[in-house]
């Protein structure tokens, strides 16, 4: 039963996120921008599911990104309460953000069973388009992140950059998708949802 309504239960869950996170956000204008692409993937997503569900373990990567982005979206990624796991790995940085765009590399496990669940192409086209697909992704977002860090300018742009004072941040942002999408690809090729065609 839970199985088969897990899509719906974290749909709900992730609603009244949403709503929280609205609510008194640390910086309205940052929270506006990053809610934003929660929104677009949250709505893609629901559009999808009459015309192609996919698997469970699919909806539970994929959720992951949308929770941790809308929780960075609420404090902004430098001020979210992570010390105890930045100190635990002995960081001056809060990793919260590295640890969110680590999460986007999960995307390229749907995208890899869509394809070969529709029979678009073979295995290896679909992994390494699952892969091409999130390095694209990440540096579309990191282009976009200095455009808004430009329009804005001031605190805004800083908080929403997220940065925090790394020359590097970008290329290291970029890296952690591209080993998300790595490790849900090592994934997908041990669970291989194409050939069981279950919620599993």
């Amino acid at each position: 039963m839970l199985s088969r309504h897990l899509p719906l239960t974290l749909s709900l869950a992730l609603t009244v996120l949403i709503i929280w996170s609205g609510i008194a956000p640390f910086a309205r204008d940052v929270w506006i921008a990053e809610i934003t692409p929660v929104l677009l993937v949250f709505g893609g997503l629901a559009w999808l599911y009459p015309r192609f569900r996919f698997s469970n373990t699919a909806y539970l990567l994929m959720a992951v990104w949308l929770f941790w982005h809308t929780v960075g979206g609420h404090y902004t990624f430098a001020h979210v309460p992570f010390d105890w796991f930045n100190r635990l790995i002995g960081s001056e940085r809060n990793q919260f953000d590295r640890i969110g765009h680590f999460s986007v590399g999960f995307y390229a496990y749907a995208m890899t069973e869509w394809l070969l669940r529709t029979r678009r192409c073979g295995f290896v086209p679909a992994i390494l388009f699952g892969l091409f697909l999130i390095m694209a992704v990440a540096a579309g977002y990191e282009i976009l992140e200095w455009l808004f860090a430009v329009y804005y300018g001031g605190e805004a742009g800083i908080e929403f950059l997220g940065a925090q004072g790394d020359a590097w941040d970008a290329q290291k942002d970029m890296a952690a998708d591209t080993l998300g999408a790595i490790a849900a690809l090592m994934l997908y090729a041990w669970i291989r949802p194409d050939r069981r065609h279950t919620g599993a």
